[in-house]
């Protein structure tokens, strides 16, 4: 049991009904004004928005007793430069799951926004100008869907509903109640045959880059190229040049780089939709978010095994042998 320990959520715990008794609670959501002595905090949640490696880099190398640090994304990547500032046995946890499905819907909402043209009807014409644009359907055509997580299954099911064929992408090939996984080494051979690419999969060495110049140059001319993922899984340069031929069209949730900076020319090529890094912020997220962090404490305050955890910080040589010395001591 973890009895007495300290948690720092953002937000009210009057916000959070059923919490486990036992626990201190107290609310920070972020800031620079702290609810305590960072020393104190056992499981420390970061705040739901973007940029929170930033405000983490300020506070672990202070939060030494921390046990847990719960992130409220469904990624890591950003938290990779500062696992070294956990505490030995320290674990880092996600929130995987949690933004499936509005991440999902974002992404099928590009998809089509992208495939209709939307994007030429929000170019304000000139007065009287009108020049429509014939849109592409999306029945019948053949969507690969690269990562097979939450996101990825979620984008999958509602695809379905809008007569796609619907060919799913993961690290590895395997079978699931859903249908046949391809492993992305057959990516190759799949990318050619593809009407549209939806891009769901975590950012790892292994994915970084993995939509280089050769991988778009395999695509259809006039493919759809839509990325709920990360930024860095596309090459970003490449892309452009695909588009600046009229060869690709893009819809991105996310870029690369994160923010897009003004003048960068993906900001007014025709053929490309960006929204801001949005896909999980919906009205959905408070109370999903609060769902996942109910679980998670209950698990925790029982000693139980925690959802997610990707991380767990090594213990120090030196603090090894003095663990063991005391087991034997004992």
């Amino acid at each position: 049991m973890n009895d007495g320990k300290t948690v720092w959520l953002p937000y009210r715990p009057e916000r959070v009904p059923r919490l486990p008794d036992g626990l201190s609670y107290r609310y920070w959501d972020g800031s620079a004004s702290l609810p305590g002595d960072p020393r104190e905090v056992s499981f420390l949640v970061g705040p739901p928005a973007t940029g929170s490696e930033r405000v983490f880099a300020r506070l672990l190398p202070r939060a030494v007793n921390v046990e847990v640090v719960q992130l409220l994304s469904s990624g890591y990547d950003h938290m990779v430069p500062l696992l070294d500032l956990l505490p030995a046995g320290a674990r880092l946890a996600t929130a995987r799951g949690v933004q499936g499905e509005p991440t999902a819907e974002l992404a099928v909402t590009l998809l089509l926004a992208l495939a209709r043209g939307l994007g030429h009807y929000t170019r304000r014409p000139a007065a009287g100008e009108r020049h429509p644009v014939t849109g592409t359907t999306l029945v019948g055509k053949r969507v690969l869907v690269v990562g097979y997580g939450a996101v990825g299954a979620a984008v999958a099911a509602r695809l379905g509903a809008f007569g796609c064929e619907v060919v799913l992408v993961a690290r590895t090939a395997r079978t699931t109640p859903a249908g046949r996984v391809h492993g992305a080494a057959q990516l190759p051979a799949l990318l050619p045959t593809a009407d549209a690419v939806v891009l769901c999969a975590p950012l790892t060495e292994a994915t970084r880059g993995m939509f280089g110049a050769a991988q778009l140059a395999l695509l259809k001319d006039g493919a759809l190229l839509v990325n709920v993922a990360r930024g860095e899984l596309l090459d970003t340069a490449a892309a452009v040049r695909e588009v600046r031929g009229g060869r690709l069209r893009l819809a991105l949730d996310v870029t690369d780089p994160e923010p897009l900076p003004e003048g960068h020319p993906l900001w007014d090529l025709p053929g490309v939709l960006i929204t801001p890094h949005v896909a999980a912020f919906t009205d959905a997220f408070p109370q999903l978010s609060v769902d996942f962090l109910r679980r998670q404490l209950h698990r925790f305050a029982r000693g139980a095994e925690l959802d997610n955890v990707v991380h767990t910080a090594a213990w120090a040589p030196e603090h090894e042998r003095a663990h063991e010395a005391g087991e034997r001591v004992a």
